[in-house]
């Protein structure tokens, strides 16, 4: 049953470096900050900053999975 709800999942097997790598090489910071305002893609930004904050703040997380849904449905 668990197994067949991941399968559902798009952001089974999706680490979440590789999801804000993507998005930055898709966007850049500047464009990324424009679309989630969060500090770490605004001021000084980093993937080693963006990961810390992003794994201790559950609503931008959601924010950047649903972002990166979205690219990744486009093509």
């Amino acid at each position: 049953m668990e197994n067949r709800e991941q399968n559902n999942n798009p952001l089974h097997g999706v680490k979440l470096v590789d999801i804000l790598e993507f998005l930055v090489g898709y966007y850049g910071w500047e464009e990324l900050g424009n679309m989630i305002n969060i500090n770490c893609f605004t001021s000084d930004p980093s993937i080693k900053s963006s990961l810390k904050f992003l794994r201790r703040t559950p609503w931008a997380r959601d924010k950047v999975e649903n972002l990166y849904l979205k690219c990744v449905k486009k093509h």
